[in-house]
C-alpha cells in the first residue's frame, strides 16, 4: 500500500495506526459504503468535512459516517455566527486531498478542527487515510492529540 501524508506524518509521530484500503465505488463515496466494504461498525466511521466560518475562515468537522452535522452547533462551539460547506471545487485547493479522500491529518495547513464527542467510546475510530480507498484505524485519543482537535456535539440528534 502506498504511504500518504497521514501515514507518514504518523509514523513520524510513532503513533500506532491500521491502514485499510477497499475497492473504491466512484458513484458512491459515502461513509456507509466504506463501512460495509471493511465491515467496521458506521459509528465507527469518521467522515471530514470542510467548512468556511464566517469569522475563523476554514475549519474541519469529523462526525460518525451515519449521522448528520449540526451546522449551527458546530458554529456555537467554533466561535462563529454562521458556517457553510465550502463548494467541492475548493476541497483539494483547501486541503490538498480530493473529495472522498479528505483527511483531517496532514492537510496543507493545521485548520481547527471539531470533531463529535462521541469519538471517544471507541478505542479505535476509522477516516480516510488521505486517498480514495484507503482508510486508517487509530486511537481517537491519539488523533485528538495530533491534530489538536476539539470534541464537542455537532451532530443533528435524531427525534
Amino acid at each position: 500500500m502506498k504511504k500518504t501524508n497521514a501515514g507518514r506524518i504518523l509514523d513520524k509521530l510513532k503513533i500506532s495506526y491500521k491502514l485499510l484500503q477497499y475497492e473504491v465505488d466512484e458513484n458512491d463515496l459515502s461513509a456507509e459504503n466504506v463501512a460495509g466494504k471493511l465491515q467496521i461498525p458506521l459509528e465507527q466511521v469518521f467522515k471530514t468535512l470542510v467548512l468556511r466560518g464566517d469569522k475563523t475562515g476554514i475549519i474541519i468537522a469529523c462526525l460518525p459516517g451515519g449521522a448528520e452535522l449540526n451546522l449551527k452547533l458546530l458554529a456555537k462551539l467554533s466561535g462563529n455566527k454562521k458556517v457553510e460547506m465550502i463548494s467541492m471545487k475548493e476541497i483539494q485547493t483547501i486541503t490538498g486531498y480530493i473529495r472522498g479522500g479528505v483527511s483531517p491529518i496532514g492537510m496543507k495547513k493545521n485548520y481547527p478542527t471539531y470533531i463529535h464527542e462521541s469519538c471517544v467510546e471507541f478505542s479505535t475510530i476509522m477516516m480516510s487515510a488521505g486517498q480514495r480507498g484507503l482508510q486508517i484505524l487509530l486511537s481517537p485519543k491519539d488523533l485528538i492529540a495530533i491534530i489538536d482537535a476539539t470534541l464537542g456535539n455537532i451532530i443533528v440528534e435524531d427525534i
